[in-house]
Parts: structure tokens; sequence; C-alpha cells
């Protein structure tokens, strides 16, 4: 009695190791239907126009499994953002982010500035649906208006981090200091820029990318061409 005790516990056991990795794994799917589900109708319909029962028709789960997997609407809404900023199905911290990685491994200035332009350009593709219906909703929305500011901050936090990594190499203009090209980097890369040159006027993805990187190489390094 005692030895088939044990075997079924061993079962047991075994049976919660299979089984943990599936719910994960159907957890996973599940999120990325509603992330999905919820990307394309705020695009198409606005954020007020969005309801959550809307997304749950769309991603075919219950509305209670969207506030289980996600949290309401402006939770909702900013995992949007984060995952657009991350290129993945969850936020990622910026220093984990593989560009940022690249930029710090690159040993010239305008090696960085490259691999940041290019970023940015992959980045705003993702997010230029999105912020249109951001910026529109967020007047009328204090939740979401309070999201935009802290997104916009920490934005302008990581491009002290980035100033940084170009003073560092030597080659930046000795009239510039860290603050004035994380502002100019800042204002830039943020996605007001990327619609009007992209969305309004037709520039390619790669157009812009590369607008990036010699408009910052010309206005911060030493040796670039006025």
């Amino acid at each position: 009695m005692y030895r088939g005790k044990i075997r079924r516990m061993r079962e047991t056991v075994k049976a919660r190791r299979y089984s943990s990795p599936l719910r994960q794994g159907q957890a996973d799917e599940t999120r990325r239907a509603i992330l999905e589900a919820a990307r394309g109708l705020f695009a198409e319909q606005g954020y007020a126009a969005t309801t959550i029962a809307r997304i749950a028709g769309q991603a075919g789960v219950a509305v209670d499994t969207i506030y289980a997997a996600i949290g309401p609407k402006p939770v909702l809404f900013r995992q949007l953002m984060e995952t657009a900023i991350s290129g993945s199905d969850q936020a990622i911290p910026p220093e984990q982010r593989d560009y940022v990685r690249r930029i710090a491994a690159e040993p010239t200035a305008r090696g960085k500035i490259e691999t940041y332009a290019a970023a940015v350009a992959l980045i705003n593709e993702r997010m230029a649906p999105l912020y249109v219906v951001f910026r529109d909703a967020a007047a009328q929305a204090p939740d979401l208006a309070r999201v935009r500011q802290e997104i916009s901050l920490r934005r302008a936090r990581n491009m002290r981090e980035f100033a940084g990594n170009l003073l560092a190499t030597r080659e930046v203009r000795p009239d510039l200091d860290a603050e004035t090209i994380a502002d100019v980097v800042w204002s830039m890369n943020s996605p007001e820029y990327y619609v009007l040159l992209v969305c309004e006027r037709r520039w390619t993805r790669d157009r812009f990318a590369a607008w990036l990187a010699d408009a910052w190489c010309r206005l911060f390094l030493v040796d670039e061409p006025a």
C-alpha cells in the first residue's frame, strides 16, 4: 500500500511538471490573441469606441479573461505601447533590449547613431498606428494622459544614457553637452516626427532611418560636414 501511494505521488508530480509548461503556453497564446485583437480594434475604431467586450469577441475569449490576463482598458493600451517599443509580447527594460546592447558595443559614434536610428524607425513603424489613437485619447482621458507623460519622461531619461554613450567616444563636438544632445534626439526620435514624415509625407521607413542617422551625425560629430 505504501509503495502504491509513493507511485501515485510520483505520477502526480510528473503530471504537474508536464502541465505547467502547457498551461503557460496556453496563457501566452491567449495574451497574444488579446493584444493582437486590441491593436487592430484601437487602430480602426479609436480608444473610446473600442470596448473590452469587443476586444474579447475579436480575440475569442471571455471578458473576465482579459481582466485576469492583462487588466482594464488603460492597462491594456499601455501594454500595447510597451510591446510596440520592445517588439515582443512583453515589455522589456531598456538595458535588456537588443539594439541597446548593440549600441553599447559599437566602437564609433557614427556606428552608435546609425544603429539607434535604424531601431527608432522600426519602433515607430510599430507605434505609429497606436500613437495617433494615444494622442487623441489622452486629451480626453486623464489616465492615458498620465501614461503618455510617463512614457515621454522615461524616453527623455533614456536619451541621456544615449548621449553619454556618444560623448564617451570623444567624437562629439566640444560645445555640446549631454543634456542638449539628449533633448535633440528626444525630439527627433518621437512618434510625432515619424508620423509627420512617414505617414503624412510618405517617406519610407529606410529613408527615415537614413535621414535620422545623417542629421544626428551632422549635428553632433566633430568631423561631419556642415
